[in-house]
This record gives C-alpha cells, structure tokens and sequence, in this order.
C-alpha cells in the first residue's frame, strides 16, 4: 500500500503545474492533502474521478486558506471531518479516513512564522491534538498521520541549525514537542528507513534560491503508531516534483 503526504500550497495552482497527470503516474492508494487553499466547487474533482481517485475534503471557513483532504482508490469505511474543536476546525486542518481498523489522517500543523499570537496558537494547537490523538487512539489503535507538521525535529533535518535556532519551526519548544510525540508511541517511517541520511527536505523557500540549492527544512512527516510500525517497507522523499514550495513523501507498508 502507498501512501503519500503532500502540501500542494493551493490545489488549483498545483493543477496547473500538472498535479494530476503526477498523480496518476505516481498512482498512490491514499495521498494526503496540505494547504488546499480551496472551497469545494473550486476542487479538481472530475479530474480526480477520470484518474480513479474519490476525493473527501475539509476547507477552512476563510477561503483561499488551509484545508486539508483525502484522496483514496478505495472508498474509505468512514471518514472525519475536523477534531471537533471549533477554532481549528474552523481552518481545516484535520481530516481522517478509515479503513478497516487501519485510520489514516491528514494533518496541517499551523506557522509560526507570522507573529507570537500565531506562534502561541500553534503550540496550544500542538497540545490539543496530542490530547486528541491520545483520545483516539483509544479506539482506533493503528494510526498513521501524515502531513505537514511545521517542524523540524533534529539537526539534521534543517540546512542551517544554527542560523535557524530562533526561527518558527525549529525553536527548542516545538523540537521538544515532536520529540515528546514521537515517545508517545509514533515512528517516524522516513527515520526508521534512513536513520542517518542528510540534505533530504520536504520544503524550501521561494527566496535565494533555496530549492536550487537544496536549502531545506524536513517538516512533512507520515508517522505510524508504534504498534504497526513494522508494516513499513519504505519511505522516500520525491523531491523530483515540482508543483509547491513542499514536494512530497511517500510511505509504502505491507
């Protein structure tokens, strides 16, 4: 089974850059949506629909903001809309599909980046969903949640640590944070196949040419619960695509 974990930063200008032809070629079960930037009569569903996908979504109230989706070959038994917490329900940032006893989550981790209100509103959204998630896991035990978490765990997962060690999405709090999560029973399937591998990120500036020089942050995750762990058969970053400033990550379990 592959699943892929994808901020596309707006759905419709990643359909102009070719989006689903990548899709159909690349041709995962499930693929994980970030940033869909879209209302549901913006969506590209009949494209979706011509290349086998059923599409769920869950957009944020503001339009042209956040929103997360599902796409499946298989219709899912049941899928979630949100945590039923108002204001982060109100930008679309979680949405959950099960099959069987296997749930599958797409997740969108807020910045930081704009200021401390924002900043402070992340790190109670951290908290909340890792109480949420303890919650859940209570009665769907085998989780894998992938999406963009707007953090980088370690040193080796940012081009610059140093230069970066005040910036959003690599301050001691939020490390501490994924670090702590992890230990809560989460794998991290990219680090369980390659422990020790470098200079691989999941997005990059659009400034100083960031991309070109592989100037990048490893902040798009698909954690699996530490009970299936060893249904990982792969992992793999696909920096060959090009149709955001994030490319995505591929997991393949049994």
């Amino acid at each position: 089974m592959k699943i892929i974990s994808y901020n596309v930063n707006g759905i419709r200008a990643a359909t102009t850059k070719g989006f689903i032809s990548w899709l159909e070629e690349e041709s995962p079960d499930v693929i994980c949506i970030q940033e869909t930037k879209a209302q549901l009569d913006q969506m590209p569903n009949f494209e979706l629909h011509s290349i086998g996908y059923k599409p769920y979504y869950f957009s944020a109230q503001k339009k042209g903001y956040s929103g997360v989706a599902i796409f499946s070959k298989q219709t899912p038994d049941n899928v979630e809309y949100g945590m039923g917490i108002e204001k982060y329900d109100y930008e679309g940032r979680m949405i959950r599909a099960d099959f069987g006893d296997l749930s599958i989550i797409s997740v969108y981790h807020p910045s930081g980046t704009s200021g401390d209100e924002r900043q402070a509103f992340k790190m109670q959204w951290l908290s909340d969903f890792e109480e949420y998630i303890k919650e859940l896991s209570k009665t769907r035990q085998k989780l894998i949640i992938c999406g963009d978490y707007n953090i980088c765990h370690r040193e080796i997962d940012i081009h610059d640590p140093k230069g970066n060690a005040k910036n959003s999405g690599f301050l001691p709090e939020e490390r501490e944070w994924i670090d702590g999560f992890i230990k809560s029973g989460y794998t991290d399937s990219f680090r369980y196949i390659y422990p020790d591998k470098k200079d691989k990120y999941s997005w990059w500036s659009y400034r100083f040419r960031s991309r070109e020089r592989n100037k990048g942050w490893r902040i798009d995750y698909c954690m699996v619960s530490e009970n299936i762990k060893d249904w990982i058969i792969g992992a793999e970053i696909l920096d060959n695509a090009y149709h955001s400033d994030h490319c995505p990550i591929l997991l393949t379990i049994k």
